[in-house]
């Protein structure tokens, strides 16, 4: 059974909330969860399978233990490791940058040698732009909407999880 990193970034706790219900929809013994407050890059290392989480805050802008992090990411060799990724943002209020952060951040997994699964439809949400919607109708990965969908993100978390057990694979 290989183990599978998922690093995460929360202010408020939400991002936290739902990086504990992946794990719990994986496997508490399988999946590591790695505050990016106490992350190093080294860290990283330690999977091939890996998922990161973040939010993303006002007009763009990275959670703010990922912002902190990101000069470090950005050097990070994701050569061989599949990255799966979810994000947490308001659709409504900032419809221009609706879950930038898993853009920016997938970006640099792909620049540096990553693999990403887990994309997810942008069906069903009301945005007008998106730095994770790289193709057309389709996010980088898993969208959450805490403050206006609150109650789809439990089915979009089973069925996004899933997903990624098939694409990963994840050996149970």
């Amino acid at each position: 059974m290989k183990k599978i990193g998922l690093f995460y970034g929360s202010d408020t706790g939400n991002t936290e909330e739902i990086a504990l219900k992946i794990r719990s929809k994986i496997s508490k013994e399988q999946v590591y969860l790695i505050d990016m407050y106490d992350a190093k890059v080294e860290d990283f290392a330690e999977y091939d399978q890996i998922i990161l989480g973040l939010s993303t805050w006002h007009d763009g802008q990275l959670q703010s233990d990922w912002d902190t992090f990101f000069d470090q990411f950005k050097k990070i060799d994701f050569s061989g490791k599949t990255v799966a990724l979810f994000g947490l943002g308001d659709q409504f209020v900032y419809c221009d940058y609706f879950i930038d952060g898993v853009g920016i951040i997938g970006e640099v997994v792909l620049k540096n040698g990553g693999t990403i699964v887990g994309k997810w439809s942008t069906e069903g949400y009301e945005h007008t732009e998106s730095k994770a919607e790289l193709d057309k109708g389709t996010f980088l990965g898993l969208a959450i909407d805490e403050d206006n969908q609150f109650d789809q993100t439990d089915d979009r978390v089973a069925a996004w999880v899933e997903q990624i057990k098939k694409e990963f694979p994840i050996e149970l």
